[in-house]
């Protein structure tokens, strides 16, 4: 079965804009934030959600989590209609929003997650393993007598994400789990987050701008702009479809090297600092690299793919 199923999914947003020069004439303004939006996830499956801001991609997590209702369409998560809020389904999902905190600010970690434990009923020895489990992954033992008022934004998302997961769920919903931290909390995060989704086979959706995030977790990618989807498929054929081509990079560690690179037959290079950067298309690099290996050590020289974020702001661009 199917985690997710949803079709023609669409929000519109209103509001009233007053004439502050009349007030007794206005107009109704309305905004679409998520249009027609079909997408289907199977279970088991870690999806990445890219779009730029604004592009809708919180908006459809809300009402796949049941915060809000769609305008128009509908949808089955777990076999539920996410926005009757039927409590079988809250009890088997969870929603993560990494500007948002779930647990009590005042309260020490501990005394948040006793308190999680009673409103999803688990069960003590349930509690117990998933509570040991989870403190032990993302190393958190210190922080579960502090306050949550007194962490790091680091420390708090632990936390955060660690009240999420107490309960099992079958699925989770993630927007922009890491942003702002640093790169150890970040790969700590992403480490967690890795080793729930292969051994649980728990359901996840990840919305982030960092691609390190992408990259480490999902093998499958849907891109929204403006509400409506634009890709939907893996990481590797998204960057066989819109950038079919290879970066070379050569490290330059002198001045007669540079002037080597000057020289080369390419069409696109360019020279950052001490780097030669050449992109070429997949059919033409066996001879810009023969050119290229016949002037410069192998151990100066990495061939790769464009990064993702580069991919991404070209789909954009267009």
């Amino acid at each position: 079965m199917s985690a997710i199923e949803a079709k023609n999914i669409s929000k519109v947003f209103s509001k009233t804009e007053f004439n502050w020069r009349n007030l007794f004439k206005s107009k109704k303004v309305e905004t679409t934030a998520v249009n027609k939006l079909n997408i289907t996830i199977e279970e088991g499956e870690f999806v990445g959600f890219l779009g730029p801001n604004g592009a809708g991609k919180t908006t459809f997590l809300k009402i796949l989590s049941g915060i809000i209702h769609p305008s128009s369409g509908e949808a089955k998560v777990l076999g539920f209609t996410p926005w009757e809020r039927d409590y079988k389904y809250l009890g088997q999902m969870a929603i993560v929003m990494g500007q948002k905190n779930q647990l009590w600010w005042d309260l020490p970690a501990i005394d948040s997650f006793n308190l999680l434990k009673e409103i999803y009923a688990i069960p003590t020895e349930v509690y117990k393993k998933n509570l040991d489990e989870i403190v032990e992954i993302l190393d958190m033992k210190p922080l579960l007598t502090k306050a949550l008022r007194n962490m790091s934004l680091g420390e708090r998302m632990k936390c955060e994400l660690a009240a999420s997961f107490l309960h099992s769920p079958k699925i989770i919903f993630l927007d922009e789990p890491t942003i702002g931290l640093d790169v150890i909390s970040s790969h700590a995060i992403r480490k967690f987050l890795k080793k729930i989704n292969e051994e649980k086979k728990t359901t996840m959706i990840l919305t982030s701008h960092y691609m390190g995030d992408i990259e480490a977790l999902c093998k499958r990618v849907v891109i929204i702009n403006k509400g409506q989807k634009i890709y939907d498929g893996g990481l590797a054929e998204l960057k066989n479809k819109y950038a079919p081509e290879k970066k070379i990079e050569i490290f330059l560690d002198n001045l007669e090297a540079k002037e080597k690179f000057a020289k080369l037959d390419c069409k696109n290079k360019k020279l950052v600092e001490n780097n030669g950067i050449i992109r070429v298309q997949k059919e033409d690099l066996a001879q810009v690299i023969e050119q290229v290996f016949a002037v410069f050590p192998v151990e100066n020289i990495s061939i790769t793919d464009p990064d993702t974020e580069e991919v991404i702001g070209k789909i954009f661009q267009k």
